[in-house]
């Protein structure tokens, strides 16, 4: 498909000389081909199809990439790579050495700030601001941030100190604030188009500041400010940011260029801090998502948007999400102290039917993981059971609240952890490689990390029987198609269980026993077979089955511990400090996630890379100890 327009833009410095026309037939093709290419590919859609003439209009008034701008989670930044040189690459978004879905500064100088995780723009671009002064350069810092990364506790820190006086040196941030989560009605759209751009204009500015130099030290000064403050309060939503040192212009409509492109120049020249209240739709121009965008949030694959998202064919299998939505569901029909908590995750945890059938004990807390965890500390501290559904890299920002507020007072917590070990196209910002070790290190919490579905279900149901706090750690997408049974049975706490035993005998060979926590237990048994070797399915990491492990090692010549997690501080280090403490001396190999950070793609791919799959264990162990594998050798304690 051709594009007129489109296929003449090299980077921003072309949208810049665009005429206002030729801006909005500008938005007309980039849409399309957004469209399109998230079509070919997958990945976010509705964000990104609401945010097109709210990125032309950043790119059309400043001067990038002199002028930084930090789009906050970043996910709705596709029309910003088409638009900064990078359209020729969008076939491969999201895919192993592909371009990445959010933005990346080794990606592109356009790329102000790496972004992925929510909340962390406006203190990014203040930071970028004040760098800004100090080196003496003339450039703007703009932050976009949605409505819903608004509501985490880190935007409000940064919008605190941006507000705050600085000395001589006053915060020349631009704040834009994404707002899709309303409608536009005709009345408010013209009025505030009027009102932004009377706002946000020299005259207004000059004329508020010459009334409080002549009032200042009168009486009337404060019956002024407080005329001005309710006034604009009785019109526009932005006292609390006026409150906050900010000067609030807006709310306008994001797909308006005629009312973005001149209150942006308006606003790119002012000093201080300033807020801009920008309303979009989310899936605008594509009525499809504009009719369900949270549906048309994420393409998981192809589509054709003529026909927009079909079910598969067969159904897919179950997801170890929908194996803890259905046993929440279940849990909270039974036990009526359950209380589900999400921050803002509740399609992605598998929570909307336990929304539906739950309303009162199920808590959206919105972006904001500190609280979560905090707040399900209260209501654990008055009796009742609350089951915390989190990503593995979210808790991460949870993690001082865990520590103090959760483990010091032993409270039974349940954390379901989410997308723990790779998670594929959202590359590492998303990938769960740390939580094993830090939560193994936390005194009174336990770690569960189940092999399969079946096994998901009754760690989640061992979990919430424990007087404690714990978290079961689960991958994104399907298991091996294990079917799960009803009920809630339990796990036999701290305990592992063999599921493959060695058939080399005593001083016949080298024996070698294969320790497994969570999914990797089934490339292992895979590649046990060719090995002849051991495989327990460990299944706790926190308590560690420290018989199963003495026992293992005085009956084995080697140990090989596998886990999708890193290795440092992970569930293999655990298991050498258990043999240490037991005083037993002998070879290991612990394969894990590198010292790295897990770039995008295909999970099984990844898996393959970094030698986790059968085919990577069984050549990792031949490696550190093929030599032996066929020797005479007694076995260590025998």
């Amino acid at each position: 498909m051709t594009y007129s327009l489109l296929d003449t833009i090299a980077g921003p410095a072309d949208v810049r000389r665009l005429s206002r026309p030729e801006l909005e037939k500008l938005a007309r093709e980039l849409r399309e081909f957004v469209l399109q290419s998230v079509g070919r590919t997958g990945g976010h859609l509705s964000s990104n199809l609401g945010t097109v003439e709210l990125t032309i209009a950043l790119h059309h008034v400043f001067n990038t990439p002199h002028d930084r701008i930090v789009w906050d989670v970043g996910h709705q930044t596709y029309p910003h790579k088409v638009l900064t040189g990078r359209r020729g690459r969008m076939d491969t978004l999201r895919q192993l050495g592909g371009l990445s879905g959010f933005p990346r500064r080794d990606e592109s100088e356009y790329d102000a700030f790496g972004t992925a995780h929510s909340s962390t723009s406006i203190s990014a671009a203040l930071g970028m601001a004040h760098a800004a002064k100090l080196k003496g350069e003339k450039r703007r810092a703009v932050a976009v941030i949605g409505d819903g990364a608004l509501t985490g506790g880190m935007a409000f820190e940064a919008l605190n100190h941006a507000g705050a006086p600085h000395g001589a040196w006053p915060a020349d941030v631009l704040v834009i604030l994404n707002d899709n989560d309303m409608s536009i009605s005709p009345p408010v759209g013209a009025l505030n188009k009027h009102l932004a751009r009377l706002m946000s204009g020299n005259f207004y500015e000059a004329a508020r500041q010459g009334a409080k130099s002549v009032l200042r030290n009168t009486p009337l000064y404060e019956l002024a400010r407080r005329f001005e403050e309710h006034t604009k309060g009785m019109v526009v939503p932005g006292t609390i940011f006026e409150e906050l040192g900010f000067t609030y212009v807006g709310p306008i409509d994001g797909h308006d260029l005629d009312a973005l492109v001149p209150t942006l120049e308006n606003l790119r020249d002012r000093k201080g801090p300033q807020f801009l209240h920008v309303v979009t739709k989310k899936g605008y121009g594509y009525k499809l998502a504009e009719a369900d965008p949270v549906q048309y949030h994420a393409a998981s694959g192809k589509f054709d948007p003529a026909e927009g998202f079909k079910k598969p064919a067969t159904p897919p299998k179950l997801t170890f999400t929908q194996v803890f939505g259905q046993w929440l569901c279940d849990m909270a029909a039974a036990d009526e102290r359950l209380v589900g908590i999400t921050p803002a995750m509740r399609e992605g945890s598998g929570m909307v039917e336990f929304e539906k059938r739950f309303p009162s004990r199920y808590h959206d807390v919105s972006i904001a993981e500190q609280h979560a965890v905090t707040f399900a500390a209260g209501l654990a501290c008055e009796g009742m059971k609350p089951v915390v559904a989190i990503y593995s890299t979210f808790l991460q920002r949870g993690y001082d609240q865990l520590i103090h507020d959760v483990a010091l007072q032993n409270l039974p917590v349940v954390f379901a952890l989410d997308r723990a070990g790779i998670v594929g196209a959202d590359g590492p910002t998303h990938c769960g490689a740390y939580d094993i070790a830090f939560v193994r290190c936390v005194p009174n919490m336990a770690l569960i990390a189940p092999s399969d579905e079946n096994e998901c279900r009754k760690a989640l149901s061992t979990a919430y029987a424990h007087d404690g706090p714990v978290a079961v750690r689960y991958p994104r997408g399907a298991g091996t198609g294990q079917a799960v049974s009803a009920g809630f049975e339990t796990l036999p706490w701290g305990r592992g269980e063999v599921r493959r035993r060695s058939g080399v005998a005593s001083g016949q060979g080298r024996r070698i026993a294969i320790l497994a926590f969570g999914t990797l237990l089934h490339p292992a048994l895979v590649a046990a077979e060719a090995l002849d070797a051991t495989v327990a399915d460990m299944r706790f990491v926190k308590p560690l089955d420290q018989a199963l492990v003495a026992d293992l090692a005085r009956t084995h010549d080697a140990l090989v511990t596998i886990e999708e997690g890193c290795v440092m501080g992970g569930a293999g280090s655990a298991v050498g400090e258990c043999l240490m403490a037991a005083g037993l001396q002998m070879p290991m190999l612990q394969l894990g996630l590198p010292d790295t950070f897990i770039e995008q793609g295909d999970p099984a791919k990844l898996l393959s890379l970094i030698g986790l799959d059968a085919a990577g264990i069984e050549l990792s162990v031949r490696k550190r100890f093929g030599a032996h594998l066929s020797l005479v050798r007694p076995a260590v304690n025998d």
